[in-house]
């Protein structure tokens, strides 16, 4: 029998999970996060434990008898390994696109009977994504390279490429991809936007301007490199839609300079 709302305990050692359960209004089913997860959300009083990568508190977790522990993907083995080694039920989330962050937060909100939130959460990303959509019709498309990780040098998760694409942007190279300074300067980006992963707003805009082989990039001529704080793009929950606007307010600034040039 599946656990009710009321008796449901869960450690989130995702942010992105902790995101979507607060937007739901389940905050009370979280029993324990991460230490990122106050960054996303109002979570600062519950414990907080490593993640899927880094896990140095197995026992401390036990000892809040969740039912439930959600993570995400990618994880090391060996990690949750010691977690799953005791009667713990897990869920891995492993979105890719907008459309699988929409699909994780009615999931999760199955599991803790808010199916009602889930859809006036999805409802109201879709307004804020429609109005930026809005916004940056018919203006001047930039290209755009967006970095999670600089060495090695690895872009922005596919949800970012669909975020600049709702920007008015061209998301330029793979996405979640690892990447060379070459295909960097051959692929020309207008504007490099950083937001490295647990790394907050600290990117290093001098480390792109001192690339040898950008100095003919667009974005490094012109001084277009941005850095946007990781959680707002690395995070595939409802937080996206202030990455979104960030990103839109960055573009804006680019196309503005551009038609002071011209």
């Amino acid at each position: 029998m599946r656990p009710t709302n009321r008796q449901l305990l869960i450690v989130s050692l995702a942010p992105n999970a902790t995101s979507i359960l607060c937007s739901l209004g389940a905050r009370s089913a979280l029993v324990g996060v991460t230490r990122w997860c106050p960054d996303v959300a109002l979570v600062k009083h519950l414990p907080q434990f490593g993640d899927c990568w880094k896990l140095e508190c197995v026992p401390q977790i036990l000892k809040l008898k969740p039912n439930l522990v959600i993570g995400s993907v990618p994880f090391k083995t060996e990690t949750l390994g010691k977690l799953l080694e005791h009667p713990v039920r897990f869920l891995a989330l492993n979105p890719r696109s907008l459309g699988d962050i929409e699909a994780d937060i009615r999931l999760i909100a199955g599991l803790v009977e808010r199916q009602s939130a889930a859809t006036r959460v999805i409802a109201k990303m879709r307004r804020e994504f429609a109005t930026i959509r809005s916004a940056s019709r018919g203006k001047r498309k930039l290209r755009v390279y967006c970095e999670a990780w600089p060495n090695p040098r690895i872009s922005s998760p596919p949800w970012v490429a669909g975020l600049v694409q709702i920007c008015g942007g061209e998301f330029v190279l793979t996405p979640g991809a690892c990447v060379s300074d070459d295909e960097v300067a051959q692929a020309k980006p207008d504007v490099i936007i950083l937001a490295w992963a647990a790394t907050g707003d600290r990117a290093k805009p001098e480390k792109s301007y001192g690339v040898e082989k950008w100095r003919d990039v667009p974005a490094i001529r012109n001084r277009r490199v941005f850095v946007v704080r990781d959680e707002l793009l690395n995070t595939p929950a409802p937080v996206l839609t202030k990455g979104a606007r960030q990103i839109a307010r960055i573009l804006a600034k680019c196309r503005t300079q551009v038609r002071a040039k011209s």
